[in-house]
């Protein structure tokens, strides 16, 4: 019995199957589990009924599941057989004493061969076959011999005019080392018959597809003729196609898969031959050719399987990010295709395929909303064979932000008045980066302004202290930007500064003042003339350069004998007709002086003039004005009456009407109480007086701390 064993090493294996066998047959027994060294090792053999044949079926494929748990793998198993030079013993009719008979047509062609006398491939063993006995004439035409291949072969003369003979040969087959057998053969010459065979075609094309099993039919010949027989005749030996000897069905016998060491199988040139089973002189022969094609049933392999990788916006043009290596199992070192498609974004874009390789085909930019993103994309590499196989890598490129550029501003100009107050928005900094978001940015101010603050993240500017106008008009305020989150690396900043320039604007804020602020003054007035009383001196002393006032005279100048010209004032006694003054009259005049101008608000103050007029008299020979000031040093004194007096609040005012609410309420109850007490009395006048007495008094007191308590 021929034992074939098979070491599959596997890990804890526990069941083994045998699911199938191509070509089918049941030469093979269910495989077997044995531990050894901590290793499975499963064992497949031969059942006892398994007769194998190199020259019909020489490969067989066993298809094996293995189950561990929940755990199953399948695999095949690939069983060649070969012939054993070893095994080869002298059997049959040629070693029996009768010998093996041969039949032959006398037309058989000079050198034909005849007879097969060893199994395909002993000649390479080194076997000697010899023709031990006498091939004399007359009574052999010529000799027969043996070549190396184990062919009889007719004799050169042939065989014409030797029918009804028969010849002997003994011969001597030697192998191996000190092995031998010995035969005979009967060589029978026939008549050349009457009848011909011949096949109903007289040759076929035939093509088949690589992936046939073994055994798989390939071609059926079919001869004319009595009992008809079917033999390939060449090539011999015929390692891939059998043929049936009864049927004619050609099959296949090996696997026919094309690889570059087989390539010669894609073209097999079969020479068949039908022959008469009684009669084998009476053959004919067909060249039966069988072209194998290819079958494509992997895909191409790529290396990487994936590609996801990260790069910065600024990755030069042409930049090689990847070479991709792709093979095709059915085909190695066949030539492939390759394309790149895009997903997000769609269209060709940044990315560019040039043959195997994978560039940088355009500007990775950033700085503009949704430009920076994943390129999501797939190399669909094709192979040439049939049906079509493809392969799809996955490529994945992520596009990293580069702080690139430096934030900027335009200088600007803020104007302010004086009077503002703390936290007063002067205006904003707006800042601009051409990186992306374009508004990441912060601000801050050089050397720490303690009048003015920036915002941080507005650049809002707003006022902190007071402003002067008279101390300072003008403030230069240096901005610094720094940028943020527009890149990969967090640490990585820019920054850029401009000045703003802030001006104050002047707010009148201070009041004229007159100098002296009271006068005195007496002048002797001449009928008909005006007269020039006093020049009203005044000015802004914080504001030196202030110097337009407007001055009207706002009380004491009844009879309208007063009037000013400018800062002048003037009397006017222009009374033609009398009665004109005789007594002396005092007028106290009221002055008031405000700045002009285009400066808001308008501020004023108020002079005091007292004028002692002396009317006009006919022995007074001149006039004369006698002035009468206060002291420059002195101050007019303010005197401030404030008159004191109470105004509640409202939730007080609400808390003291319901209070005045409930009290009324709660006399009103008392009242009651006591009327009903005295209607008791008045109808019960056996009650003693003083017991009704101290009841009312009891009660009384009763009522009073109940409403002393509420």
């Amino acid at each position: 019995m021929v034992l074939l064993r098979a070491l599959v090493l596997l890990l804890a294996l526990v069941v083994s199957e045998l699911l199938h066998v191509q070509p089918p047959t049941t030469f093979f027994n269910p495989p077997s589990l044995t531990r050894w060294q901590g290793i499975y090792v499963g064992e497949v053999t031969l059942s006892s009924s398994a007769q194998l044949d190199a020259l019909v079926v020489n490969h067989y494929e066993l298809q094996l599941r293995f189950i561990c748990g929940n755990h199953v793998m399948e695999g095949p198993l690939s069983v060649d057989v070969q012939q054993d030079p070893g095994h080869i013993r002298c059997a049959g009719r040629f070693a029996s004493p009768g010998g093996e008979i041969i039949q032959v047509l006398e037309t058989v062609s000079p050198g034909a061969r005849l007879y097969t006398l060893l199994l395909p491939g002993l000649e390479l063993q080194g076997a000697q076959m010899s023709i031990t006995s006498a091939q004399d004439p007359p009574h052999f035409p010529g000799p027969f011999s043996i070549n190396r291949q184990g062919w009889l072969q007719a004799p050169s003369q042939g065989l014409k005019g030797q029918a009804q003979k028969s010849f002997q040969l003994q011969v001597s087959v030697t192998f191996g080392q000190n092995r031998s057998c010995h035969g005979m053969l009967m060589v029978k010459v026939l008549p050349a018959p009457s009848s011909q065979v011949s096949f109903l075609e007289q040759a076929q094309n035939i093509t088949i597809l690589e992936n046939l099993v073994p055994g798989s039919k390939v071609a059926q010949v079919q001869a004319r003729g009595f009992d008809v027989r079917y033999e390939i005749v060449s090539p011999v030996p015929c390692p891939l196609f059998s043929i049936g000897r009864a049927d004619g069905v050609v099959r296949t016998a090996a696997p026919l898969e094309l690889t570059p060491a087989t390539k010669g199988a894609a073209v097999t040139r079969l020479q068949v031959k039908a022959f008469e089973r009684l009669r084998p002189w009476a053959s004919v022969e067909l060249d039966l050719t069988v072209k194998v094609r290819s079958v494509n049933r992997w895909p191409p392999r790529c290396l990487p399987e994936l590609l996801v990788t990260q790069i910065p916006e600024t990755m030069p043009v042409g930049t090689m990010l990847n070479t991709f290596t792709c093979t095709d199992p059915d085909s190695p070192g066949s030539t492939l295709d390759y394309q790149l498609r895009f997903h997000s974004p769609p269209g060709p874009a940044s990315l560019c395929l040039r043959e195997r390789v994978l560039e940088v085909n355009a500007t990775l930019d950033c700085d503009t909303p949704g430009a920076c993103f994943q390129h999501a994309a797939s190399i669909l590499v094709l192979d040439d064979g049939q049906p079509l196989m493809t392969t799809e890598v996955p490529v994945l490129v992520m596009v990293t932000p580069v702080n690139e550029f430096s934030p900027a501003c335009v200088s600007r100009t803020f104007r302010v008045r004086e009077d503002a107050g703390p936290h007063t928005l002067l205006g904003s900094v707006v800042g601009s980066d051409m990186d992306y978001p374009h508004d990441s940015i912060e601000y801050h101010t050089s050397g720490g302004s303690a009048t003015f603050a920036v915002d941080h993240l507005s650049g809002e500017v707003r006022l902190l202290g007071s402003l002067d106008y008279e101390l300072q008009r003008l403030y230069r305020l240096t901005v610094l930007l720094t940028d943020h989150s527009q890149d990969q690396d967090a640490t990585c900043h820019h920054s850029g500064s401009c000045t703003i320039t802030i001006e104050v604007e002047d707010v009148n804020d201070h009041a004229p003042e007159c100098e002296p602020p009271f006068q005195e003054l007496t002048i002797h007035t001449s009928l008909g003339q005006s007269v020039e009383v006093t020049k009203v001196l005044c000015r802004v002393p914080q504001e030196p350069q202030r110097l337009a006032f407007s001055y009207s005279i706002v009380g004491g100048n009844s009879q309208s004998r007063f009037s000013l010209q400018g800062a002048i004032l003037v009397h006017n006694d222009l009374m033609l007709a009398p009665p004109w003054p005789e007594q002396p009259h005092t007028y106290e005049l009221l002055i008031r002086v405000a700045d002009a101008g285009p400066s808001i608000p308008h501020l004023s103050t108020t002079a005091t003039v007292i004028v002692h007029l002396v009317p006009w008299r006919a022995s007074t020979v001149a006039t004369s004005t006698h002035r009468a000031t206060m002291p420059s040093m002195m101050t007019p004194l303010l005197v401030t009456d404030t008159e004191a007096f109470w105004q509640p609040e409202p939730w007080f005012v609400v808390m003291l009407t319901m209070t005045g609410a409930l009290l009324l309420l709660a006399l009103g109850w008392l009242l009651n109480r006591l009327l009903q007490g005295l209607a008791r009395v008045l109808q019960a006048p056996s009650i003693p007086a003083q017991a009704l007495l101290l009841n009312r008094s009891a009660s009384f007191a009763h009522l009073y701390a109940r409403e002393s308590i509420s």
